[in-house]
């Protein structure tokens, strides 16, 4: 079942970054790498058109309470949800508490190691202070650096779904899970 989130309060720092809420102050970093064609596709959206569609989901960043701005040397490179899974997929963890994780990093900032560094941050939360059983990611089978993310992060896949995009366009998605050790 899915776990109640609300991270309106949480600050994580890592080696090199810190995530944390995302404020008013953040659109124009937001923007920056939001418009940049082949980010938002990775993840199932499309690139920011204006402004003003960066303004509309950084409102419901801050509303929702359940997604990480990923700062690095002071600017916003990207974002991390904890965001709510779809339990029909997942039958077998119906009496287990879980969430799922959804990230997307700026272009500019690719294949430096400051996702896999960003998920494990959050995966400790998760695990140690949240107590969740579980986490769910997926990677649309044509994403590897994604896939490569979750690998690093000890995600094993589980099953193979069908996912329908933003824009509409139905695409092959992996599934993976993430248990808590609980020794």
């Amino acid at each position: 079942m899915n776990a109640t989130i609300d991270i309106s309060n949480v600050i994580l720092k890592t080696e090199r970054l810190t995530l944390r809420p995302w404020g008013p102050d953040d659109l124009d970093d937001f923007y920056e790498y939001a418009s940049v064609e082949g980010v938002g596709q990775m993840a199932g959206w499309l690139p920011h058109k204006d402004i003003e569609k960066s303004r509309e989901i950084l409102g419901l960043f801050i509303a929702g309470k359940k997604t990480f701005a990923i700062e690095y040397e002071g600017k916003v490179i990207g974002s991390l949800g904890i965001e709510e899974y779809d339990e029909t997929e997942l039958p077998a963890y119906q009496e287990k508490t879980g969430r799922e994780l959804g990230y997307v990093l700026s272009k500019a900032y690719w294949g430096r190691g400051l996702m896999p560094e960003a998920v494990n941050a959050v995966i400790r939360y998760a695990f140690e202070t949240l107590k969740l059983d579980f986490l769910v990611c997926g990677h649309f089978t044509d994403n590897e650096r994604s896939k490569r993310v979750q690998e690093k992060c000890g995600f094993r896949h589980l099953k193979l779904i069908k996912y329908e995009t933003q824009y509409g366009v139905v695409k092959d998605c992996w599934l993976s899970v993430l248990e808590r050790n609980k020794s």
